[in-house]
């Protein structure tokens, strides 16, 4: 079993849903993949917060073998967003950003920090994405999340980023503006030519789908009955997906396979409540047995 080092954000989140609304809950996209990622390996956190952060909320992380040694505080607020959801969860309405001190955020990677094997570079600017590898020795598997924004205005630094690491997550809207191809097939193809191995597309509620040099693997969604805060999903995915393969320490083909899966049934888990509650009660036992209704729903005799 190998470690798995996050650098992303940590935030208060405001949320409104069609099941309710919650004020300043934790968030934050190294907040959602710690969450995910820990219950299957440790993981190292770089983040930043301000003075009004609520350290005590991380102590259930600190259980399960998060280690926040990278975690800067400085002077003023702590990173917030609100944000509202349509009637179908199909739609979401950012309703303020605040940065506070995400702003200037310089991700510093602690010495014991640097040979973390597995690293996962959460949705920050390509620069800060840049300096992070510049700090890394060596890791074994790097995986990156972006999006529009970062697309729109950095695409060259992007792109500089994109062709260093081992894996890119986005949204099937991302990948289509990444490569400008309406095709999804066709977008996987040209962003697998720009350097990653592993090319992931998250579609939501339909799944993911992987592009691999052996080929495309897609793995549905598991069906929840009721969905509560699609907030963080995309995080949890990312951290059912690291997690697991840092957990196992194989990077084949069929593990990559597998490590959809366990990403896809983190995700599913999420959403089934607000915020990071529900990742904060989940088991190990619990993922395993969704795993095992997984399988049964997607087998052909």
């Amino acid at each position: 079993m190998s470690s798995v080092l996050v650098v992303g954000s940590m935030a208060y989140d405001s949320i409104e849903t069609p099941k309710g609304k919650v004020e300043d809950t934790l968030g934050g996209s190294a907040t959602y993949f710690s969450a995910a990622a820990s219950l299957l390996t440790p993981v190292n956190v770089v983040a930043v917060v301000g003075e009004d952060f609520r350290h005590d909320e991380l102590n259930f992380l600190r259980i399960r073998k998060v280690n926040f040694d990278g975690l800067q505080q400085e002077k003023g607020k702590t990173f917030r967003w609100g944000g509202r959801y349509s009637e179908d969860f199909n739609e979401r309405e950012t309703l303020y950003t605040q940065l506070n001190v995400f702003e200037d955020f310089s991700p510093q990677i602690p010495p014991a920090y640097k040979t973390t094997p597995y690293v996962f570079l959460a949705n920050i600017g390509p620069q800060l994405q840049q300096q992070v590898l510049q700090q890394m020795d060596a890791p074994l598997f790097t995986a990156m999340d972006t999006m529009n924004f970062w697309i729109s205005g950095n695409y060259e630094s992007l792109l500089e980023v994109i062709g260093q690491v081992d894996c890119l997550m986005l949204n099937d809207s991302e990948a289509r503006q990444l490569v400008d191809e309406s095709n999804l097939v066709k977008a996987l193809q040209k962003i697998a030519a720009l350097g990653p191995e592993v090319v992931i597309v998250k579609k939501g509620e339909h799944g993911a789908v992987m592009r691999t040099q052996k080929g495309l693997f897609f793995a549905p969604a598991f069906p929840i009955s009721e969905v509560v805060d699609c907030t963080g999903a995309g995080d949890s995915f990312a951290g059912g997906f690291m997690g697991y393969l840092a957990s196992t320490d194989d990077l084949s083909e069929n593990n990559l396979r597998k490590a959809m899966v366990f990403g896809s049934i983190v995700a599913s888990f999420c959403v089934e409540d607000f915020g990071i509650r529900r990742l904060q009660s989940l088991t190990l036992a619990e993922i395993q047995e969704r795993y095992r209704q997984f399988r049964q729903l997607t087998s052909v005799e």
